[in-house]
């Protein structure tokens, strides 16, 4: 059973497989994603026909002038979801990681700092995203881009932090694996 802290009934832990592999295997994953596209590849020039394709197979037609909007609010929600799911990555690879070193702190409070790391991680790669993408010809690196990466993870942690607190366990404050 998962432990109480990822949302879970059980108290029990056990150590992460193959020395933490397991743990943090999906944050290096979605870093190589976000690598992949931060690269001349993945600029709007470049992935205007794919995904004005994809929408007119849904949509219909769209003219010239209301494809520009479009793409650039599903380049803008593309950046804010890739970054909440890294964001998710790293929460879950903190919350794992950390566990036996906050057992006995309340759950509140290894919950939080996890969520804080999580949030401050994906801000720190969102920032050298865009400090990398300033060096690229095809690509601009935006302070508004950080800040909508960084939003991206906030508010998926939000979401998370709500569904922490609607299956709170009376009388189990800890996080401790022994209670």
């Amino acid at each position: 059973m998962r432990p109480v802290l990822m949302g879970g009934r059980a108290v029990s832990w056990k150590p992460p497989v193959l020395g933490g592999v397991s743990v943090w295997l999906p944050v290096v994953v979605m870093l190589a994603l976000i690598a992949r596209e931060s690269t001349p590849m993945f600029a709007a020039e470049h992935t205007t026909g794919i995904l004005r394709s994809m929408w007119q197979a849904m949509f219909g037609p769209v003219s010239d002038q209301s494809w520009a909007t479009v793409h650039y609010y599903m380049r803008k929600s593309g950046h804010f979801m890739g970054y909440g799911l890294l964001g998710l990555t790293w929460l879950r690879a903190w919350l794992l990681t950390w566990m036996p070193l906050l057992r006995l702190k309340s759950a509140a409070y290894y919950r939080g700092m996890c969520v804080v790391m999580a949030v401050l991680c994906t801000m720190a790669v969102a920032s050298v995203d865009e400090l990398h993408q300033t060096y690229l010809p095809d690509r601009t690196g935006l302070m508004s881009d950080v800040l909508l990466d960084t939003m991206g993870a906030a508010v998926l942690m939000a979401m998370v932090s709500l569904s922490w607190i609607g299956r709170a366990q009376p009388g189990v404050d800890t996080c401790d694996a022994r209670a």
